[in-house]
């Protein structure tokens, strides 16, 4: 397998001194693995270098891979893609691991940005967890040179920048403290009130007066949590209030209880403009969640076996702004008697998200286009 890797690793990279000679253009290029489109943070970025710097050439990669055989040739096809753009731009943006940006030797000229998808340090990710049931196996993140080649990392605050240092193995210097764009989105009065229009009138289901509470677990592997969720399902009273769940898109888990609502349309955060109540889990998503000052619960019925699979940066236990259980009927009935404190989560916030003057957006911009 290592002879397989190495061998790989050389062919790329001659293809890659290649392209190399070409000339480098006054352009950008976003990179991902997680998804086929570009993520709403992304959309940000675009979106503004556009209307600030017309001049800069944008490129878009952003490419799941399959694990197929037509998936890995498609995919193989990319790399060639993804190749000479970073050989002719000056600036990379990626918010996963990316085989070219680690594996390839660049230009000087190339700055790389890493704008890591998940907000703050909650769960233990990368090289925190080599060997780990969550994890890769160390000897493949050596070989497949995991995380290198970066020149900023983003992390939310200060408080989670050692966490990302050592998640992505690298210099706590390179650490860009600057939390994701979509916090501007997030703090937008105008742009939440557009958003709850807009889903109320797509689901008319919605526009009832009952309270929302939204139900947005983490990914799991083994999808062994369906009996679990039907748990937290059957402590609801459907007269007072509607359930929606948003489930991770990588999820395996089937919902088909007809009093629920289930989306794979909008994303979680549009869904926590609408919501009165949050229960989640483990997800990270809990830092974006705290921008918006609501309930927030925590479900966590497999706690010792997460804990034991993966862990946490933080203090799970003492860090999380409101009520931890594995019993949902406790949940529901803290919604229901008012037994929550808002205040710790806005502290949560404070702690986790630095917010700069400028905008998360502008701020990012301002580092791009300084390496332009």
């Amino acid at each position: 397998m290592k002879v397989l890797i190495y061998l790989f690793k050389v062919i790329i990279n001659v293809i890659y001194t290649l392209f190399k000679c070409i000339p480098v253009q006054n352009k950008i290029i976003f990179l991902s693995r997680q998804r086929n489109s570009p993520s709403i943070n992304y959309n940000i970025m675009i979106k503004e270098i556009r209307k600030q710097r017309p001049d800069i050439k944008i490129i878009i990669s952003c490419k799941r891979l399959e694990k197929s055989i037509s998936g890995l040739i498609g995919y193989a096809f990319h790399l060639f893609y993804e190749m000479y753009h970073l050989a002719t731009s000056k600036v990379a943006i990626l918010d996963t691991y990316s085989i070219t940006i680690s594996n390839l030797h660049h230009k000087k000229k190339l700055t790389v940005i890493q704008m890591w998808h998940a907000m703050g340090s909650l769960k233990k990710f990368g090289y925190s967890i080599l060997n780990q049931e969550e994890g890769s196996t160390k000897s493949l993140a050596l070989a497949m040179n995991m995380h290198k080649n970066y020149d900023y990392v983003m992390t939310s605050s200060k408080a989670c920048a050692p966490y990302f240092a050592e998640a992505f193995h690298t210099d706590i210097n390179k650490m860009f403290i600057n939390p994701l764009p979509v916090v501007d989105r997030l703090l937008d009065k105008n742009y939440q009130k557009e958003v709850v229009r807009l889903l109320k009138e797509e689901y008319p289901n919605l526009k009832n007066k009952k309270k929302n509470i939204l139900y947005c677990p983490t990914f799991r592997k083994n999808n062994k949590s369906s009996k679990k969720i039907q748990e937290l399902i059957d402590s609801i009273d459907f007269k007072k209030y509607n359930l929606i769940i948003k489930l991770h898109p990588n999820s395996k888990v089937k919902i088909n209880d007809p009093r629920v609502f289930v989306d794979q349309k909008h994303t979680t955060i549009k869904f926590a403009f609408l919501s009165d109540y949050i229960i989640t889990d483990y997800s990270a998503i809990v830092f974006e969640l705290s921008l918006l000052s609501k309930p927030i619960f925590f479900y966590t019925y497999d706690y010792k076996q997460y804990v034991n699979n993966r862990d946490f940066y933080i203090d799970f236990k003492k860090e999380m702004p409101g009520l931890i259980t594995e019993n949902p009927k406790e949940i529901i009935n803290s919604i229901q008697n008012k037994k929550y404190d808002i205040k710790k989560v806005k502290n949560f916030q404070k702690k986790y998200i630095d917010i700069p003057k400028e905008g998360c957006t502008q701020k990012l911009l301002d580092l791009v286009f300084k390496n332009m």
